[in-house]
């Protein structure tokens, strides 16, 4: 007999060996020696009160063993001399989509931009020591997308949009731990999501399909509303018959080439603001209730605000606690910043971006000019201005919490996790209205939801405007482009998923779609 229940336990029940099964004995009202196992199936922390609670969801197995082997199962066939699907980018929806080309018997050929993982660690230290961006290889572009090098939360809401455990079991079946199944906020870790990657290629060569390198698209041929070939950076042209598109929402170059070739593209709301830093006990102390070190048992604490202001919303994106603020920019001459965290949660700084609703329809009028790319260039010229606004390198403009809401330069700034290093710079005075305003009252109504937030002890540090695409792309119910009916547009980048199991649960749907099996 296999029971489901719920249980409590306590911050120091927490330290009892076995507490589950002491806590599901009583439960179930049964002998302790009746449990032959127990599988956890949720676990969550609530911490909104003094006293902190682990909540269990628990499969107690009584009189029975405990299966080893998941519901899952993956059968990837020999595609060597299949039909072959085009794949550009080799991010999130990619990667996915290609997996689920290899399970439905046709051949995956994925041309990404950047490099592998193993090389990719030279341009980011590129990018932190020596100022200098790779334009095809950074924290957004390479294998694995900008997941791999800037955190790998998994938390999604997109629950209908498809099999959410089967994307978790899938990333385990390749080397992720196990935890992610259980966890109500599952997160793999910048230091081990490469591995997770690295092994999610070796199954796509391992069956036969293709994954190339360094490959940049540079053009669509096409002819009778269909792209015949793809042009590449390096002057080959490759004959196709589907294409699935799963640039990311920084591939800039490929919305530039759409609307150049007047292939149907849209203005998209997108959000920007700035990174929010404190130092990671301050985010414990609010979050649990205590003063000085946390308990062991807990985990760095993180966070989620939103507030409303004049009707705009002011909200905390990508919180990454016990991490790193890192440069995101893809080119030359901008600064733009992410958050990522290692597995473990460690570092002192906790930080997350705080952001501000842009809307394409209302917001953007002085940039109508640009047309569907009227949300890009607005982001450009922010990028743009914090670089003059930094050192005119990766340096980061930044100012206190406190120094930006009152309208004063900081004449000091703390310490910071990110590597290229910040300046004092007047934000303040650098953000439009929209967003300068909303960010100051919407600071002050943090501090008043997290008696501590609001501190002199938090740099703000600028400019957080990756957060979504400022393009989508359209597509029909068949997922192909409206007009190029062999391209189907995916993830991110075309405005359909925000974030990493969103952009996998899409990339299957798109390969089910361009394989005919949606």
């Amino acid at each position: 007999m296999v029971k489901d229940i719920q249980l409590r336990v306590s911050l120091k029940e927490e330290e009892i060996p076995d507490i589950l099964l002491i806590k599901s004995a009583e439960w179930l009202s049964i002998p302790r020696e009746d449990i032959s196992g127990i599988k956890i199936l949720r676990k969550s922390i609530d911490a909104r009160k003094p006293k902190i609670i682990f909540n269990y969801k628990v499969s107690v197995f009584i009189k029975e063993p405990v299966p080893e082997t998941s519901d899952y199962h993956f059968e990837y066939k020999d595609v060597s001399n299949a039909k072959p699907i085009h794949i550009i980018g080799f991010g999130p929806a990619g990667m996915y989509a290609a997996l689920r080309c290899v399970e439905l018997g046709y051949k995956p050929i994925v041309l990404e931009r950047g490099a592998n993982v193993q090389d990719r660690r030279r341009d980011l230290k590129a990018i932190n020591q020596d100022h200098f961006v790779n334009e095809d290889s950074n924290y957004c572009f390479g294998e694995g997308g900008a997941g791999t090098y800037s955190d790998g939360k998994l938390y999604t809401r997109s629950l209908k949009r498809g099999d959410v455990r089967r994307i978790f079991e899938n990333l385990v079946f390749h080397g992720a731990t196990d935890q992610i199944l259980v966890d109500a906020h599952p997160h793999i870790g910048t230091n081990k999501l490469p591995k997770v990657v690295q092994n999610i290629r070796q199954t796509i060569l391992d069956f036969g399909g293709e994954i190339h390198f360094n490959t940049r698209v540079t053009d669509f041929i096409i002819k009778n509303e269909k792209i015949v070939a793809l042009q590449l950076n390096n002057g080959e042209e490759l004959t196709t018959e589907k294409v699935i598109l799963a640039t990311g929402h920084s591939a800039r170059d490929i919305f530039y080439l759409l609307n150049k070739k007047q292939i149907a593209i849209e203005a998209k709301s997108f959000a920007m603001g700035v990174r929010a830093e404190h130092p990671q006990q301050i985010i414990d102390n609010i979050q649990y209730h205590c003063s000085g070190e946390r308990h062991p048992l807990l985990p760095a604490a993180s966070y989620s605000l939103v507030q409303q202001v004049n009707g705009r919303g002011v909200y905390s994106f990508c919180m990454c606690p016990g991490g790193f603020i890192v440069p995101a920019a893809t080119a030359n001459g901008e600064v733009v910043v992410n958050g990522m965290s290692p597995s473990r949660r460690n570092n002192k700084f906790a930080n997350s971006g705080i952001v501000v609703e842009i809307n394409a329809d209302k917001d953007l009028h002085k940039y109508e000019q640009f047309g569907a790319l009227k949300a890009l260039e607005f982001q450009k010229d922010f990028e743009k201005l914090a670089f003059t606004s930094g050192n005119r390198d990766q340096t980061a403009p930044a100012q206190r919490m406190t120094d930006f809401v009152e309208g004063k330069l900081s004449s000091t700034l703390n310490e910071t996790s990110y590597q290229p290093g910040i300046k004092s710079a007047p934000l303040h005075s650098l953000f439009p209205k929209i967003i300068g305003s909303a960010l100051r009252k919407g600071f002050k109504a943090f501090g008043d939801k997290m008696n501590g937030y609001y501190t002199e002890e938090a740099n703000i540090i600028g400019v957080e405007s990756r957060t979504s695409s400022p393009v989508s792309i359209p597509r029909t119910d068949q997922l192909h482009h409206p007009e190029i009916t062999n391209l189907y547009p995916c993830g991110e980048g075309a405005g359909y998923a925000g974030g990493i199991i969103s952009a996998a649960m899409d990339g299957e749907r798109c390969a089910e779609a361009a394989t005919g099996n949606l």
